[in-house]
């Protein structure tokens, strides 16, 4: 079986929000032609998709060729929409959820869904958090690798994360709107440098913000192979014990403590950079993802663990299904043809 933990969807279509919600920053869809689109926002174009990023139909084609038999299903990053009023991102988020649903409904040995969340406003997201697990079946949330001003070590969020521990729901953390950006305009900056420090900084925000220790049982993973966060975990915990009065000050244990205690995606591009992720933290929480159907992603979803002849049946059998299986709290017999 081989589960592909990181990919992304959108409906084929949604309300006008700006209409909607009385105020423009939202994305919106033009269709150009049979099976390409325009992702807009303020008239402005932000990316060009093809039909693969909304019908189901041409995902499983994609993931047949490629010997996929799961996707899990997670918004576009865009469309959180952090920056929005509190109710209209709840809105927004419950129509996305809807349609997560409905295709995981009509196609559950296919596909699972995690939801998105208006982390602007903890209660309102705490109540879709709640919303996703107990009436739509959803696996858990994606969320972004920070709210606005908030990393998401902010107090406002642990109800969130404490919400999400007790419903035992998966958390899956996506960068966003990353930082910086006014000196990345330039060179795909944004995605080749900005992604993985604001995935580091999420992660850290979180061992040091004490909100792994205090929720031991939170199932959380972390995009793109955690970003800039394993290969620089030893500055990290130089930084610990060189000044612990500025990074022990809430109770956190030493940040490599924490390695294999949170789950990341298998998508480094490099033999040898995956090869150090396994020494690192182990296959046991690493997971196939592939950032499918984006052009940065795997092209052939779990080629690169493919190529590592050293891995044992086992161990790939793990990185391929068995860790996303744990991450999502699944069983395997659910994706079982006679199940």
């Amino acid at each position: 079986m081989k589960i592909d933990l990181h990919t992304h969807i959108l409906p084929r279509s949604w309300p006008n929000l700006r209409r909607r919600y009385g105020y423009g920053g939202f994305v919106q869809l033009e269709h150009a032609g049979p099976g390409c689109a325009r992702m807009m926002i303020d008239g402005q174009l932000f990316r060009e998709i093809a039909d693969n990023c909304w019908s189901p139909r041409r995902r499983i084609a994609d993931c047949k060729q490629h010997g996929i038999d799961v996707q899990v299903l997670s918004t576009v990053p865009v469309m959180f929409s952090y920056w929005a009023k509190p109710d209209d991102a709840a809105d927004l988020a419950h129509l996305l959820n809807d349609h997560l649903a409905e295709i995981v409904g009509k196609y559950p040995k296919r596909f699972v869904g995690l939801g998105t969340l208006p982390m602007q406003a903890p209660d309102l997201a705490v109540r879709e958090l709640e919303r996703c697990i107990k009436e739509l079946g959803l696996a858990g949330v994606q969320i972004g690798s920070h709210v606005n001003g908030w990393n998401l070590d902010q107090p406002e969020l642990f109800p969130v994360f404490e919400a999400a521990q007790r419903l035992q729901a998966a958390v899956f953390v996506h960068p966003w709107d990353v930082m910086a950006r006014e000196r990345m305009g330039r060179y795909f900056l944004s995605w080749l440098v900005g992604m993985p420090a604001e995935t580091s900084l999420a992660i850290c925000s979180l061992i040091f913000g004490g909100v792994l220790e205090r929720l031991p049982k939170l199932r959380i993973a972390f995009a793109h192979g955690g970003g800039a966060f394993p290969g620089t975990i030893g500055r990290i915990e130089q930084g610990y014990r060189a000044r612990h009065d500025l990074c022990g000050i809430n109770g956190a244990s030493n940040p490599r403590s924490y390695l294999g205690k949170f789950y990341l995606d298998s998508l480094v591009h490099d033999a040898d950079a995956l090869r150090q992720l396994i020494r690192l933290i182990g296959v046991q929480r690493i997971a196939l993802g592939s950032d499918y159907p984006f052009p940065l992603g795997e092209t052939e979803p779990g080629k690169l663990i493919a190529s590592l002849p050293e891995l044992q049946p086992a161990e790939r059998e793990r990185l391929q299904a068995g860790t996303a299986l744990e991450f999502l709290g699944l069983p395997r017999r659910r994706f079982l043809a006679d199940s």
